[in-house]
């Protein structure tokens, strides 16, 4: 054999032991990674967990809501999220018996739950627990449970102002009441931070911050958290006396319009979920109806005057007590004959007030209710708020046209009802309510002369008077306008015979009114029944006790009277 024939041979040796050698060499790289990738997932994965780069996200707070003094209606608390990765728990830990009695269970069930969950990486074990069981947890120091911090809405005035202030869900949303409304405005966007953690889930660096986190905006409400207070302490010790199915209260500004008291029975306490059961979620000063009655007929009064036909003095006869139209016989409590038109108010004649319906064009009193607010959404925003029904009449329809002048044929809500008076507050004027603390009033519109006002308003402060029908109305040392309402309540069958709507509708001090408030308690059980008796003394209570928490001087002191008549 000849050298080169030698040379070519050895080379060719050569060059299969390098390819030979460099397959085994490729085959243990591929079998090291199939066995990397299938035998020890695990293990990488937990060092890859212990130097780990996380996005983690930066809670940020719900939008606080306050009165109109600041005081805190809603507010967000820290609290902590307790959660586990059922793949990466240790299961045999020693933290897990003590991790079972702070969550306040056993820890049979706790394993139990863990162990159904074992494919899944996420799983909440507790949310919204204080702060300070959260720091026992997290120093049990458990791999695979973690501590998150998050909010938890707080309701301090609790069930006082819940009907406006409504609640959020576990996640922080809105679900009743302003919560709900201004929901967009309140919440919060959480931000997002860039982190090393270790196996452990603990954050040891800081890296950047991926996106800011955004708190939600503040609210401030018109309401008077004292007044709130008030007026409710009032609504609730009635409705017990009384055994009422419920009632409402509504304060608003008679110069403004701003709402400063709203509140409903029954209630609820919002930081207890177990409380919010379907009946009492409603704010019923919004969402339920009824016919007003003879709370209407100082508006009919004011259509009549406004008429040009008739004066405050003009003699009404409503002999023999009863009249008939259309074969439906009204009636008054008695025969009170010849009276002028203020006695029809002060009486709370249905006979009277029918009569000067029947006398005017046929528009004329309907339209006036429906000018005042009547029968139609007050625009404050609320959800679930009723609109109410007002009826369009004709010439025809005489019964009809005689019965919606003292407050049956139509229903309302206790604030349509409050803003209607409005108007004989403030000389013939109304401005839009509002639940938001306005900066100014918003646009007024008159809905009548003033000099019908101020007459009305005279009239009406004879019902508080010892002849009139609210004379339990009367606030010691202010001189108090209003008018009393009782209807019966309508069912399935129509009017329900020994169910009633009492109702109170007033103003406060007749010499500069200040504050217009309506007072209705629904089906009061027991003898007293009628507005003057049931729903009267609870206006007098409230606004009473409001007046002075004001500070508005008294306008019915002898002293105060004297000085008036000097000047």
């Amino acid at each position: 054999m000849s050298d080169n024939t030698e040379a070519a041979v050895g080379r060719g040796w050569r060059l299969w032991l390098v390819l030979v050698l460099l397959l085994l060499v490729a085959g243990g790289i591929t079998a090291r990674m199939l066995s990397l990738y299938v035998e020890e997932q695990s293990f990488l994965q937990t060092q890859g967990d212990a130097r780990s780069l996380r996005t983690v996200q930066v809670p940020a707070h719900r939008g606080i809501i306050t009165d109109r003094h600041g005081e805190p209606l809603a507010v967000s608390a820290p609290v902590a999220t307790i959660w586990a990765d059922p793949k990466m728990t240790d299961m045999q830990h020693d933290g897990l018996s003590k991790l079972a009695v702070l969550l306040k269970t056993n820890k049979k069930k706790l394993l139990a739950k863990l162990s159904e969950n074992r494919s899944r990486r996420f799983l909440y074990l507790q949310r919204q627990v204080t702060p300070e069981l959260a720091e026992k947890i997290r120093a049990l120091r458990i791999p695979g449970v973690h501590v998150d911090r998050e909010y938890k809405r707080y309701y301090p005035a609790a069930e006082v102002t819940t009907h406006l202030v409504g609640f959020t869900n576990l996640d922080g949303k809105g679900q009743e009441g302003l919560e709900l409304a201004y929901e967009d405005w309140l919440k919060a966007d959480a931000g997002k931070q860039l982190v090393m953690k270790d196996r452990l889930g603990r954050t040891i660096k800081h890296i950047r911050e991926v996106k800011p986190a955004l708190h939600g905006n503040d609210i401030q409400l018109s309401i008077d958290l004292r007044l709130q207070y008030l007026a409710y302490r009032e609504l609730k010790a009635s409705v017990e006396a009384h055994k009422a199915d419920g009632g409402s209260i509504v304060m608003l500004d008679a110069s403004t319009g701003e709402v400063l008291a709203m509140v409903n029975q029954p209630s609820y306490n919002p930081n207890d979920p177990k409380q919010r059961i379907s009946t009492a979620l409603r704010n019923r000063a919004l969402t339920d109806t009824f016919e007003p009655g003879s709370t209407v007929k100082p508006m009919t009064v004011a259509a009549a005057l406004m008429s040009g036909e008739y004066e405050p003095e003009t003699i009404v006869n409503t002999a023999p007590g009863y009249m008939r139209v259309k074969g439906k016989t009204i009636r008054d409590h008695r025969n009170y004959g010849e009276i002028d038109i203020s006695t029809i108010i002060t009486k709370s004649s249905n006979v009277g007030v029918t009569k000067l319906s029947l006398s005017l064009p046929e528009g004329s009193v309907r339209n006036l209710y429906h000018n005042l607010g009547l029968g139609q959404a007050t625009g404050i925003g609320f959800p679930g708020e009723s609109t109410g029904y007002l009826p369009y009449l004709n010439s025809r329809q005489q019964v009809e046209r005689a019965t919606l002048s003292y407050g049956y044929g139509l229903s309302v809500t206790p604030l349509q009802l409050a803003q209607s008076y409005l108007a004989l507050a403030n000389d013939g004027v109304v401005s839009p309510v509002s639940l938001i603390r306005q900066s100014e009033a918003g646009k007024p519109v008159r809905v009548m002369p003033a000099d019908v006002a101020v007459d009305v308003r005279e009239m009406m402060e004879t019902v508080i008077s010892v002849k009139g029908t609210g004379r339990r109305a009367a606030v010691q040392g202010y001189r108090v306008a209003g008018k009393t309402g009782t209807v019966h309540k309508v069912g399935r069958g129509g009017y329900i015979d020994d169910q009633y709507i009492s109702t109170f509708a007033g103003l406060a001090p007749v010499s500069d009114p200040r504050l217009v408030t309506v007072v209705m308690i629904d089906n009061p059980k027991g003898q007293e029944y009628y507005g003057g008796e049931v729903a009267a003394p609870v206006f007098s209570r409230a606004v009473g006790g409001a007046l002075r928490l004001m500070n508005i001087p008294p306008d019915n002191w002898p002293e105060v009277n004297k000085q008036v008549a000097q000047r």
